[in-house]
């Protein structure tokens, strides 16, 4: 894989991954507001395990990340 290739696959995955992340904590702030009180620890780790499993899912492929064939 060429170093281009891998900026690009990094980049791709990184929005994705900040993504999600920001979708999380939404979900958690929301969640937690309506039990009462909104634990930041909480939101902090279910925000950050949420960009870490989206970093791991894009290993498998990102589609806006054209496959690399062997040989080019």
């Amino acid at each position: 894989m060429k170093n281009r290739d891998i900026k690009e696959w990094l980049q791709k995955a990184g929005v994705r991954a900040v993504k999600t992340m920001a979708q999380a904590a939404i979900a958690s702030i929301g969640a937690a507001a309506a039990l009462g009180e909104v634990d930041w620890r909480y939101v902090a780790s279910a925000s950050l395990l949420a960009g870490v499993l989206s970093l791991l899912t894009s290993t498998a492929g990102i589609p806006e990340v054209p496959e690399i064939t062997e040989g080019e």
